[in-house]
């Protein structure tokens, strides 16, 4: 999918104060959508459909019409179901009225990922569970190699709380892109010359690492608002984040910036100028059996339920304190309310009686065009970036980095996060992923008048998940059930963001700016999306001076698609020209039910199992057949009642003997279905015959591609039920067992075919291949 017949689309360029209007004609088969992303516009045009704006129908066009307020460096893309992956996204620049900051030339520069899979495969193929990503990119950790790496009992924690290994990206890309290509040439550039590098990180679920040739580049710019110039040659960018650097061309050479994607899978490079190439550091790729020590070595408690058993219960505090690091102070302070809800302990005895007048010129306001901390009443945005007569040489900028030195692992200085009590805990793989060299360089508090007390609503979000069935959730609240996050205009907002996940979240909100708070106070700066590390929380805060509704979601496109995202509701109503566009299709993109299979062609036996999931509904198809004429199948559906328990029922068919088509038994049965620690799968049923039966299975990586795995089956029958005469075995007595089990190797050949050999105590020895579908 294209823009224009372009990945990425167009760079569109305005003017601050302009009124923009644009045409978006959909010539595809299927709807589409644009998000106009970290423009303040009018709700009606942020392009999120069904909830703000209507999809736009093949065949037909969409014009969208808002006032620029602002300045700096955006980017749009699709909101529609997994198209932005396909190629729907394209760059923004928005010039100031007046140019504060000293280049000579501008480029814009669009990284993204790609893959040659259809998007909702990858989506897929991410909810089965299938290890073929991590095998492509190297990121495996087999038992061997835990091993020999001393992980062992790293990996035993890692097991016991139900996660496989230390993971960084989910999905295998076939390339990495700037501007669309791998490597991107610039050749009209010349030595000397001072260029405004725009870099917008418009990838589907990949971060990644900036680093420039030559001497460090000046980084003046985030998410399009200016911030004090601080010298940076390694610069973490998140997924949606915009970085604007200023950087210098060698007197000779080419100059290289290159981005490499988070867990060091792969990268792409663009180069400035001509000549010999002035090469940007190399980081090492990141040690993921040292990440699994330190890990296991913290006092945490991993694995926060992605689903719950009442999702309509949510408990954001207890979810807090139950899962990882204990936190101390301001963490619990933070914890603030559920959504619309005030907190046990809380006291709001301050805001009592509050008189909340309206301010008179709040009717003034353009809809859609609230920064926190910025009077908009008068469009003047002076204060979005420095004072005209600021020059580069007053500005205090941080200490510079040495980009020659080796870029090292482990802690570095002034990486703390603020009110993190890491006493005891080396967080060093986490610490530099914050945003303290970030600083406004213009107050960001948001305005307080002591005579008119404004209400501080605060809001705690877990970010929770599940990457046994790729299930992601907030609090453990899918967005399919959750409920809107109600606000009021006037309102101080402030969220904690508390990551309990091993995954990072580039979380962004829609239609607002907010402050991201760092050590840097009063001057914290302001962004629309911010960055959640593994394990680590980040308070947020914005003035509630919109309407409508607004999405918030993670940016990592499959932890959005598989249910990351909330709805900011000022509860004002809706938009009536929404009427005939059902808010819930939205909800419910996360909970499509997703069908794939598996089957076994061997020399003794074959075997196939077919699954379709949604959140919380499976169906499984299972049936064997050996070569000596054993078979089984049955049908079964089964409800999640949280993440690792469900129940199910069905019917089992099963020839117990091997015999004739008449010998063959037909059973309902019913039980529960449980992934306990150390990821054994458990199944506890009865049949119709009162027959009890324990099923234990288990899958386990032991070698690069190579898979071990095992199945345990015990029944038995008490004869409570009374046998045909056609189905008693000689000899037997009122109790008899049935003791099954498989063993076997797999090795990955590609993504959908792998060599297996196995043993069976009911149909012997052989080998075949393994086909995914």
């Amino acid at each position: 999918m294209t823009v224009n017949g372009g990945i990425p689309g167009p760079n569109l360029r305005f003017t601050e104060g302009e009124y923009a209007v644009i045409y978006v004609k959909n010539t595809m088969d299927v709807e589409t959508s644009v998000h106009w992303h970290g423009i303040l516009l009018p709700n009606f045009f942020d392009g999120v459909p069904y909830l703000t704006t209507p999809p736009i129908a093949p065949g037909t066009t969409f014009k969208y019409e808002f006032e620029l307020i602002q300045s700096g460096t955006y980017w749009y893309h699709s909101h529609t179901m997994l198209q932005e992956q396909s190629g729907v996204y394209g760059s923004i620049v928005i010039e100031p009225k007046e140019k504060t900051l000293d280049y000579d030339k501008d480029l814009v520069l669009v990284l993204s990922d790609w893959t040659n899979q259809q998007p909702r495969n990858v989506l897929r193929n991410l909810k089965r569970k299938n290890e073929w990503y991590n095998i492509r990119k190297n990121t495996t950790t087999p038992l061997n190699r835990v091993i020999a790496r001393g992980a062992f009992k790293a990996q035993l924690n890692f097991w016991k709380q139900r996660m496989e290994s230390m993971d960084i990206a989910d999905v295998y890309y076939s390339a990495f892109l700037s501007n669309g290509q791998q490597v991107h040439d610039y050749p009209e550039f010349n030595p000397g010359d001072k260029v405004r590098v725009r870099i917008i990180n418009a990838a589907a679920s990949s971060q990644f690492w900036l680093t420039f040739g030559g001497e460090d580049p000046l980084l003046v710019s985030a998410d399009g608002l200016d911030v004090v110039p601080v010298r940076r040659n390694k610069t973490f960018i998140a997924i949606a984040e915009t970085y604007d650097f200023i950087t210098t061309l060698p007197a000779s050479g080419k100059l290289e910036i290159r981005a490499m994607a988070q867990d060091g899978s792969g990268h792409t490079s663009t180069y400035l100028g001509k000549g010999e190439v002035v090469a940007a550091p190399v980081l090492p790729r990141p040690d993921q059996y040292a990440m699994m020590k330190q890990m296991a070595a913290m006092d945490m408690r991993m694995g926060a339920p992605a689903m719950k058993f009442n999702p309509a219960r949510e408990e954001p505090k207890e979810m807090m304190n139950n899962w990882g690091m204990k936190m101390e102070g301001d963490m619990a302070s933070e914890g603030g309310s559920m959504p619309g809800k005030d907190m046990p302990g809380m006291d709001h005895s301050g805001m009592k009686g509050m008189n909340h007048k309206k301010k008179a010129d709040q009717n003034k306001e353009m809809p859609g065009m609230a920064m926190p901390g910025i009077d908009h009443s008068k469009m003047d945005h002076s204060a979005m970036s420095p004072k005209p007569d600021s020059s580069m040489a007053k500005m205090k900028h941080a200490d510079k980095e040495d980009s020659k030195a080796p870029m090292k692992k482990g802690k570095m200085p002034g990486m703390e996060m603020p009110g993190m009590d890491h006493s005891g805990m080396d967080m060093g793989m986490f610490s530099e992923y914050n945003y303290d060299y970030l600083k406004s360089p213009e107050k960001t508090t948001i305005p307080m008048d002591p005579d008119e007390p404004r209400p501080v609503r605060r809001i705690l979000l877990n970010l929770t998940g599940n990457m046994w069935r790729y299930i992601w959730s907030m609090n453990g609240v899918p967005l399919s059930e959750a409920d809107k996050i109600k606000i009021k205009k006037g309102e101080v907002v402030r969220i904690t963001l508390n990551n309990l996940t091993m995954m990072h979240h580039p979380m962004h909100l829609h239609g607002h700016f907010f402050r991201v708070l760092n050590e840097n106070g009063d001057y914290s700066p302001l962004k629309h999306t911010v960055n959640v590390a593994p394990m680590q929380k980040i308070t947020i805060e914005f003035d509630a001076r919109e309407y409508g509704d607004w999405f918030f979601h993670c940016h990592v496109l499959y932890h959005m698609m598989a249910g990351m995202a909330r709805v900011y509701s000022y509860d004002t109503l809706r938009d009536p020209r929404m009427a005939r566009y059902p808010l819930k299709k939205l909800l419910n993109e996360g909970n499509h039910f997703y069908t794939w299979g598996v089957a076994d062609v061997a020399s003794h036996m074959a075997h196939i199992n077919l699954v379709s999931s949604n959140i919380r509904n499976q169906f499984n198809l299972r049936a064997e057949y050996g070569w000596n004429k054993a078979m089984e199948a049955e049908v079964t559906y089964e409800r999640y009642l949280y993440d690792y328990f469900r129940i199910f029922g069905g019917v089992n068919v099963e020839n117990e003997r091997g015999g004739a088509p008449e010998d063959r038994v037909v059973t309902a049965i019913g039980g529960i279905r449980f992934l306990t620690p150390y990821l054994i799968n458990l199944d506890l049923r009865l049949d119709s015959r009162l027959r009890p039966e324990l099923r234990l299975s288990r899958e386990l990586m032991i070698f690069p591609r190579t898979n071990l795995f095992g199945e345990f089956e015990y029944r038995a029958d008490f004869g409570w039920i009374k046998r045909p005469e056609r189905e008693r075995v000689p000899g037997a007595g009122s109790f008899s067992k049935e003791v099954t089990w498989t063993v076997g190797m797999e090795y990955f050949l590609s993504r959908n075919v792998s060599l297996m050999g196995s043993y069976d105590n009911r149909f012997g020895a052989g080998g075949g291949l393994t086909v995914r579908f």
